[in-house]
């Protein structure tokens, strides 16, 4: 049974704007999912639509087998949902505000008190439990929403950029717990604007891009489609012209830098060897952006020349 499953999902708004237009998406039970695409491209819509929060035109949503038409109480207990914004009551205390969403939940309040110091220590805000929720840093508000979304114990988390503004060593410890959640059973999607995050994270990915989706597959078989990778080459002894290697296109970036781009079927050696003809030195190589990144540019910008075309 899938975790999730959306059938010909649309969405349009009263102006005219068809923010969803028929999209069909499957989670199975237990994957880290990456949901994908650029502002405007209908990810908040669809997370709106599946957890209640926005009414959809046409289609059908059904979550671990509860179909949200007919059955959505039960829907809506199968959810967490980790939303973007910090929207909790920033003058409570901290226990209180993940007691309080195990109430909404119908969760009785002594069971709802151990689940609490649970998801608190697994956080490791259970010291800060009774501190008003203000007083915390940036990555422990963030922190403490995946604790409130998490609670009632759903079988299904959605996180939406929940790493967005927090340092480097935070989004690192919370890439760890989501892990262990996900590998103790958990469904987990998520969307990220830090593609990194979901190359790291997720098994299987979707990228949506006004309002359909454009691609639908795990992430090793959407990386294996990378046509190209693009390094950032320091060089030295550079000619007074940049040397012509076919099938590299090679960019300035400044007077010791160079953009390349490499063919996935050519790799790096003939390029070296290309440069090492032409007598330039490579003092240093590195990635221009993750795969996942290039990848979804590359996806995206042909999608618009599609568009354009039609």
């Amino acid at each position: 049974m899938p975790a999730l499953k959306l059938h010909n999902l649309r969405k349009v708004y009263e102006n005219g704007f068809e923010a969803l237009r028929g999209i069909d998406l499957k989670v199975e039970e237990g994957d880290f999912f990456a949901l994908l695409g650029p502002n405007g491209a209908g990810k908040s819509t669809t997370i709106g639509i599946v957890t209640s929060l926005v009414k959809k035109t046409l289609g059908k949503v059904e979550v671990c087998g509860h179909d949200l038409d007919h059955d959505w109480v039960h829907a809506k207990r199968c959810i967490g949902l980790v939303p973007q914004e910090i929207n909790f009551n920033q003058f409570e205390k901290v226990s209180n505000i993940v007691l309080n969403q195990a109430g909404f939940y119908g969760v009785p309040r002594r069971l709802a008190r151990k689940r609490m110091e649970v998801v608190l220590k697994q956080l490791e805000l259970w010291d800060r439990r009774n501190q008003v929720s203000r007083r915390l840093s940036g990555g422990m508000k963030r922190r403490l929403m995946i604790a409130r979304a998490l609670v009632h114990s759903p079988r299904l988390l959605i996180l939406d950029e929940p790493t967005a503004g927090v340092d480097i060593e935070v989004r690192r410890s919370m890439w760890e717990f989501l892990r262990r959640l996900n590998l103790e059973g958990t469904t987990i999607i998520l969307t990220t604007h830090y593609l990194e995050e979901a190359e790291q994270l997720c098994r299987n990915v979707a990228i949506i891009d006004r309002g359909r989706i454009i691609e639908s597959t795990s992430m090793s078989e959407l990386l294996d489609k990378l046509e190209y990778s693009e390094y950032f080459l320091e060089v030295r002894q550079i000619p007074p012209e940049i040397p012509v290697i076919p099938g590299y296109r090679i960019e300035v970036v400044d007077d010791h830098t160079w953009s390349v781009a490499v063919p996935k079927h050519l790799g790096l050696n003939d390029l070296f060897a290309g440069l090492s003809r032409e007598g330039v030195v490579v003092v240093n190589l590195r990635p221009r952006s993750n795969r996942l990144e290039q990848l979804f540019l590359q996806r995206i910008g042909g999608n618009k020349h599609l568009e354009q075309a039609a």
